[in-house]
């Protein structure tokens, strides 16, 4: 490099000083520069946001024996975990969640949530107790650590095509509130038991962090392999039990009249009554005829999780589900007589099928049964199986139903890890929540209306999508988590990208990572790979940012000063988070124009002028006519022109 002489380098700082005195220049250069995500690096992911040829993940399958005692309010019974090691990394310990441990007086969870309450909050005298952990029929050495145990092994598992069988025999106490997870609630005709997190599972090892082994707090979610899941539920004899996947001993379970009208509800396009209101408590509607115990036998497969409820206080209806590719599925309600009004779960059903029909149109519904549970649970998702609180009506009813059973596509079919990212399910959930709500046409969605959210987009006290879970205020989750990542995926569809490529695009990634367990930046790469576009400046200011949308329109001047040659449009972006322009435009004869101006116009700057292709006197200027973006201030969003 050529050396500088002294007076050049005195003459530079001088006009420096002066320019920085004069004309604090702002430019955007950081934010339309490429996106920088530390730990991206992997062999095992394509930079066009698709898993790669050698992509892997480790395989967990299931087999389950537990009893309910609806005395003692305990869950009793043993565990036999296959676990394949896929990975091409030797491993000489394993990790496993204990999330019962969570309702211990001593957890983590329960320091954090104990003193300020809240929705995460959960019973403290329950937790599990082990009786046995074994490793392919021989003691294991394993320790414990409040929701986390770590099973050390004598040998390494072996890279690629390693398998152990980890057999643990356990039990515990059912909270009656479980976090809005899971708990028990008496009603009049007995308890509704909603289990789960109910048995030992493994931690995911993956290519990006290795173990997966954060604590269960309450707030943030889980992140699960995949695998088979076959579980067998023993339970006094009058007792109906509902859960993930298929039943497959229904003869077994309900008397024949009972077992017909399931099988009928399967088929029918309607809700069909299996047991009724008056049938509860007062026929046989199991198969027993005396006291005892029944065992129903559940299997669901390439599952991250099962769930399941029991009661005796059950009504049970259903209907067919059908599918875009053809097959069926069927919709399932459980409830009880509290709950059975028409403007209540007797409808239950209905929004089921409507809720899983639209939403198969991203992808197709992947379980036998879609079943939605009354009970002490506000809403909560579990693979093929919801829980939804008792006394939810109409809208209310709908929206939680919805919600939860939008979950089978995120996080359910797209595995991401919710622990640390809650955004990619909760917000992708409560985007394609907005869709079927549409659809289904009897009750309006939050996300028609984005200016709605402004009050809080403002908040001194906001935080960012992509603030983890145990991290975020409390009070901002409903945000961080679900609406601002939700609205965040409407601006990008029906602005940003058009429908169109959106919708290619976001089809793709749910194709490309079934079953498999994708990144933020996986997403961000895919969307912007299949729609063709640079979409980092809105990942970084949207997704990562606490900025907002602010755009005004200042001025209208003309192409030298005649009306016939064009309008000019000064337009400016007030906000930290660039986006397109529409603009509305309004002449004196009440004839109107609109143009779509593309983001790239913010790239060296925030103001600009855009030459409209009009002909006459503009007397009006809309920014934003639809109302697409939760604009900060939507009184600079129109200019009244003077026509003096």
């Amino acid at each position: 490099m050529k050396l500088l002489n002294v007076s050049m380098v005195v003459g530079l700082s001088m006009i420096f000083q002066t320019y920085a005195q004069v004309s604090p220049f702002k430019t955007n250069v950081d934010l339309f520069s490429p996106l920088d995500i530390t730990n991206v690096q992997t062999p095992y992911r394509t930079q066009s946001g698709e898993p790669g040829v050698n992509y892997w993940q480790n395989e967990a399958n299931y087999s389950i024996e537990v009893t309910l005692d609806d005395v003692a309010h305990t869950l009793s019974g043993q565990v036999e975990i296959d676990y394949t090691n896929h990975s091409p990394d030797p491993l000489g310990y394993l990790w496993l969640q204990l999330d019962q441990n969570k309702f211990k007086s001593d957890s983590e969870g329960t320091a954090i949530t104990g003193a300020v309450g809240g929705r995460f909050v959960g019973d403290v005298d329950g937790g599990y107790n082990l009786t046995s952990v074994s490793i392919d029929g021989s003691k294991a050495n394993y320790i414990i650590s409040d929701t986390r145990m770590q099973i050390r092994l004598e040998k390494p598992l072996d890279p690629k095509v390693g398998k152990v069988k980890i057999k643990i025999q356990y039990s515990f106490k059912i909270p009656e509130y479980g976090a809005d997870r899971m708990g028990r609630m008496k009603q009049s005709q007995g308890w509704v038991y909603e289990i789960a997190q109910w048995y030992p599972r493994m931690s995911v090892y993956d290519d990006v962090s290795g173990w997966n082994n954060q604590p269960y707090l309450g707030s943030g979610e889980f992140y699960l392999d995949y695998g088979d899941i076959d579980f067998k539920i023993t339970v006094p004899y009058d007792h109906i039990v509902v859960g993930s996947g298929e039943l497959v001993n229904i003869d077994e379970v309900f008397p024949k009249k009972i077992a017909e009208r399931y099988r009928k509800a399967k088929e029918s396009e309607k809700t069909f009554v299996i047991i009724d209101a008056k049938e509860v408590g007062k026929t046989n509607v199991t198969r027993p005829t005396k006291k005892g115990t029944l065992t129903w036998h559940y299997k669901i497969n390439q599952t991250r999780d099962a769930a399941w409820a029991s009661s005796k206080a059950f009504i049970l209806d259903g209907a067919r589900i059908n599918l875009p590719n053809g097959k069926k599925s069927m919709a399932l309600s459980a409830y009880t007589i509290e709950s059975a009004t028409d403007d209540g779960w007797n409808k239950s059903t209905e929004y089921v099928k409507n809720s899983i029909e639209n939403n198969s149109k991203w992808f197709d519904y992947t379980y036998p049964v879609a079943t939605n549970v009354a009970g002490i649970v506000g809403g909560m998702e579990y693979p093929g199986i919801v829980f939804c609180e008792w006394n939810s009506k109409n809208a209310g009813l709908w929206g939680v139903t919805d919600h939860e059973f939008g979950h089978n596509w995120f996080p359910m079919v797209v595995g991401s890890n919710e622990r640390l990212y809650p955004w990619m399910d909760e917000g992708f959930n409560t985007f394609i929540n907005h869709y079927s709500t549409l659809d289904y046409g009897k009750y309006p969605s939050q996300l028609s209306q984005p200016r709605r959210f402004v009050r809080y987009l403002s908040s001194d006290n906001r935080e960012s999508i992509s603030t983890p879970p145990d991290l975020a205020q409390t009070y901002n989750l409903g945000m961080t988590a679900y609406r601002k990542p939700a609205l965040g995926l409407f601006m990008l569809r029906e602005s940003i990208l058009g429908p169109d490529r959106f919708d290619y695009a976001f089809k793709n990634y749910i194709k490309k990572w079934a079953f498999k367990h994708p990144r933020p930046i996986d997403f961000f790469n895919a969307m912007e790979n299949g729609a063709g576009e640079d979409l980092d400046w809105f990942w970084k200011s949207w997704f990562y940012g606490t900025g907002n949308i602010d755009q005004a329109v200042t001025k209208v001047d003309y192409v030298k000063g005649l009306p016939e040659n064009g309008a000019l449009i000064s337009l400016e972006n007030k906000g930290e988070v660039p986006m397109p322009v529409s603009l509305l435009l309004t002449d004196v004869g009440g004839k109107t124009y609109s143009f779509k101006v593309p983001v790239e116009v913010w790239m060296r700057g925030n103001s600009v002028v855009y030459k409209a292709n009009t002909t006459t006197k503009i007397a009006k200027v809309t920014i934003d006519p639809d109302a697409l973006y939760p604009d900060i201030d939507s009184d600079n969003n129109v200019l009244n022109v003077s026509q003096e």
